[in-house]
């Protein structure tokens, strides 16, 4: 009887206790699954083919080898859509524009590409902004956290010297720019 008894409660107790912990003993209230870790991680489904998966419910998410990307269905399981949740357009970007001083010629000026771009990004004013949008736009907290190129530019404007990898520019100015002169500056995420 006191096994039964034993058998009740623990039932009772699953049932008001939703949370499975791995690894824990007290899993997060918020979330179903909860687990912890200081040196592994989750390995989710490594899946080359798509439409193998029947009828993948809405928000499944798997490793595509295909594609060599997280993927998740956005479409329905009679109709999926699988979109890359990592893809590789989304780890390079070009910075946001950036004034370079060429009416005098000058040797070793340099631009903190960085800060130059965190700027940009934080405490947008109001007016500069859609209505709901927030003040600021995510960006990297770190300069490591990015490497910095220059893909082309200008070299009767420009001589570049180099980027250190905290993102500043070293360079020189030949001659005053041109309506047709540029610099394309290019950050790609580690």
């Amino acid at each position: 009887m006191k096994k039964v008894i034993l058998l009740m409660i623990g039932v009772f107790y699953c049932s008001t206790n939703a949370q499975v912990g791995i690894n824990t003993n007290s899993p997060d209230q918020s979330s179903a699954l909860d687990i912890t870790s200081d040196s592994k991680g989750v390995l989710l489904p490594r899946i080359n083919n798509t439409a193998s998966i029947q009828k993948p419910a809405t928000g499944l998410i798997i490793f595509d080898t295909a594609k060599k990307c997280l993927s998740q269905n956005i479409g329905t399981p009679t109709t999926p859509d699988w979109i890359c949740l990592s893809p590789y357009v989304s780890k390079f970007f070009y910075m946001p524009s950036v004034v370079f001083d060429t009416s005098n010629i000058s040797t070793g000026q340099t631009k903190d590409l960085y800060t130059l771009y965190k700027n940009q990004f934080y405490n947008i004013p109001s007016n500069a902004r859609s209505t709901s949008a927030p003040a600021s736009i995510p960006f990297f907290p770190r300069a490591s956290d990015l490497h910095y190129y220059v893909t082309g530019y200008d070299s009767s404007v420009f001589k570049i010297r180099s980027i250190s990898d905290t993102g500043v520019l070293t360079y020189d100015v030949l001659s005053a720019a041109t309506p047709a002169s540029f610099i394309n500056i290019v950050f790609v995420v580690k």
